[in-house]
């Protein structure tokens, strides 16, 4: 049982926008190893919920992950390190397709399984995921 008067989180990061493309294509780019890995980072991932699957994150090497939501062309999430949840939220929109990802599990008082803490990586990595959005967007779209 965890002590829940110990827990310091920090906000989620929160990123949304809208790719000119059908809710299809967007899933694809979010939810399958090969969409994933042109945008995002290689890996071996398969859509099923339970699935334990890698991120090689290169310099840090491979990240283990597990899928943890599996909704077909609405929502795709993974448990990503030893703290962390990647989602995908996947909406028709005008124009196209919505897609919010949601990077949640931050704690000031927790250190990645690399020693960094928490409040230093979030904020690197709410700068990489705005980036990253686009780079989603830019891929989707092509």
């Amino acid at each position: 049982m965890t002590d829940s008067s110990k827990l310091s989180p920090l906000p989620e990061i929160r990123f949304r926008t809208t790719i000119a493309s059908s809710k299809e294509n967007v899933w694809q780019a979010v939810a399958t190893a090969e969409g994933l890995g042109a945008w995002f980072m290689p890996n071996d991932l398969e859509p099923i919920e339970g699935y334990r699957f890698h991120l090689n994150a290169a310099a840090f090497g491979k990240s283990p992950c597990e899928v943890t939501e599996v909704e077909s062309e609405r929502r795709f999430a993974f448990r990503w390190g030893k703290d962390w949840t990647l989602a995908f939220e996947i909406e028709e929109a005008e124009g196209g397709t919505e897609v919010t990802l949601i990077h949640s599990g931050w704690d000031s008082s927790k250190s990645t399984e690399f020693g960094a803490p928490h409040t230093q990586v979030r904020e690197t990595m709410e700068q990489g995921w705005s980036k990253l959005i686009l780079a989603l967007k830019s891929y989707v779209e092509k």
